[in-house]
């Protein structure tokens, strides 16, 4: 197995514009989330970038970064564009996709992804879950809740559904959270499919690959990482880099 980690990042997020490149604890957000990745030591780290400024914000702090046509509709269309730059002889079987709005992401979390391809031949796409947060969870349809068939330890499950509805019975959920490790034939499958009617009926990508009988499995993290979608989401990283020291260095 030889993996390789690509950031999709874009200027264009309508809830928080110009957001890879906001600064938390001295930092831009994607450099942040670019040396996280570095950190957990998987493999090679390369920022997917739809905007000349981001691949700027890379290339300054030390980082790879390819500049992908902005029109590109989905973070897997621009990860596959920069492959063909990065890896144009498919030397890496293993496709690691990171989200560009998760500075803080523990780096053993990624290799904890990226383990669960390696352990199981059988399995094209790991992801990870996390517990709830409190019982508001179940019922929130912004949380996605992970329907999985967990290990006796506890550290892993195979995914047998996702969704954003209220799941039958007061026990605590999974929530899923959108980092993603594909064996390149898989992700090159999916991206080739339209829309499923489960994705488009519950807004879930990951629906569209176990419709298309790719298997999943799920890797369980201690708790979420912090993730920045919106203006509060930001004060809320900044907060924490502040309270933990955060500055310049991987959490």
């Amino acid at each position: 197995m030889n993996p390789i980690v690509v950031i999709p990042a874009r200027m264009a997020a309508t809830r928080l514009p110009d957001k890879p490149l906001a600064d938390i604890g001295g930092l831009p957000m994607i450099v942040r989330v670019l040396r996280q990745a570095q950190a957990a030591g998987i493999g090679p780290v390369a920022v997917a970038a739809g905007d000349a400024a981001i691949v700027e914000a890379v290339e300054r702090a030390g980082g790879r970064a390819v500049l992908t046509d902005p029109a590109l509709p989905s973070g897997s269309d621009r990860i596959l564009a920069a492959l063909e730059v990065l890896d144009p002889d498919r030397r890496h079987d293993v496709v690691i996709n990171l989200q560009g709005d998760m500075p803080f992401v523990q780096p053993s979390v990624l290799g904890a992804c990226a383990d669960l391809l390696g352990a199981h031949p059988g399995c094209d796409i790991a992801t990870v879950v996390a517990p709830e947060a409190s019982p508001a969870d179940r019922s929130n349809p912004d949380v996605v809740k992970a329907v999985l068939a967990m290990e006796q330890d506890g550290l892993s499950g195979r995914a047998l559904y996702f969704t954003r509805s209220t799941l039958y019975g007061d026990a605590p959920i999974w929530r899923h959270i959108g980092i993603y490790g594909y064996r390149r034939a898989a992700l090159e499958a999916f991206n080739a499919a339209p829309p499923s009617p489960l994705e488009k009926r519950e807004k879930l990508e990951q629906l569209r690959a176990m419709e298309l009988g790719l298997s999943l499995r799920a890797a369980a993290a201690a708790e979420a990482p912090i993730s920045v979608d919106n203006p509060s989401d930001l004060e809320a990283a900044r907060a924490y880099s502040n309270s933990n020291g955060a500055a310049g260095k991987t959490a």
